[in-house]
C-alpha cells in the first residue's frame, strides 16, 4: 500500500517538474483573475448593491428547506461537467487555448470577487470565517483540478503545434480525455462537499451573522 502511494506521489512529482512552466503559467493566470476580482469590487460604485445581495442571500439560507439540496447538487454537477467539457474541447483545438486561459482567469476573478464581497459585507473577521467555512473546502478540490486541466490542455496544445505526427497527437488527445474524465470526478466531489458540508456549515453560522 505504501509502495503504491509512493509511486503515485513520484508520478505526480515528475509530472509537475516536467511541466513546471505550464503550472507557473496557470497559477499566474488564476492569481491575476483573483487580483482583478478583489480590485473590481473595491473600485465599484455599487458596493451597496453587493452588500444588499449578500445579506439577502444569508436571509434566504436561514429559511431554506432541505429538499432543495438534491436540486442544487444536480445543478452543480451539471455545471462542473459542462466546465470540464469546455476545457476538454478547447484543449483539443489550437484556437481554443485562449478560452482555457480565459476560464482560469474568470474562475480566479469570481473567487476574488466573492471573498471581497463577503469581507466588505460582514467585516474582516466574520467575512473571513464565512469564506473559510463555506467557500474554502470545495475550492480545495476545485481549484487544483481546474489548474491541472489547464496544464493538460497546454500540453495537448504544445503536442499539436510542435509534433506533427498524427499518432503522437492521437495519444495525447486520449491522455487528455482520460485525465479530463478523472478531473470530472474530482469536480463532482467538490460539488458534494459544497452541498452537503459547506452549505450545512453555512446554515449553522448564518444564525450568528
Amino acid at each position: 500500500m505504501r509502495k503504491k502511494k509512493s509511486e503515485i506521489l513520484n508520478i505526480i512529482k515528475e509530472e509537475i517538474i516536467s511541466n513546471y512552466k505550464s503550472y507557473i503559467l496557470v497559477i499566474i493566470l488564476f492569481s491575476v483573475g483573483l487580483f482583478l476580482g478583489v480590485l473590481f469590487i473595491n473600485q465599484t460604485e455599487n458596493q451597496e448593491n453587493v452588500i444588499k445581495y449578500i445579506n439577502t442571500y444569508i436571509d434566504e439560507i436561514k429559511i431554506s428547506e432541505s429538499n432543495s439540496t438534491i436540486v442544487q447538487l444536480k445543478t452543480d454537477i451539471k455545471n462542473n461537467i459542462f466546465l470540464v467539457f469546455i476545457l476538454w474541447f478547447a484543449g483539443t483545438t489550437i484556437v481554443g487555448i485562449p478560452i482555457v486561459f480565459g476560464i482560469i482567469i474568470a474562475r480566479g476573478f469570481c473567487l476574488g470577487y466573492t471573498i471581497s464581497a463577503c469581507v466588505i459585507t460582514l467585516g474582516k473577521i466574520k467575512g473571513l470565517i464565512f469564506v473559510l467555512l463555506t467557500i474554502f473546502l470545495q475550492n480545495l478540490i476545485l481549484i487544483p483540478a481546474l489548474l491541472f486541466l489547464g496544464v493538460s490542455s497546454i500540453k495537448l496544445y504544445k503536442s499539436i503545434v510542435k509534433d506533427k505526427r498524427k499518432e503522437n497527437v492521437k495519444i495525447e488527445i486520449i491522455r487528455h480525455t482520460i485525465f479530463s474524465a478523472l478531473m470530472t470526478i474530482l469536480l463532482c466531489l467538490s460539488s458534494v462537499v459544497e452541498v452537503f458540508v459547506s452549505n450545512n456549515l453555512l446554515k449553522i453560522i448564518v444564525k450568528y451573522l
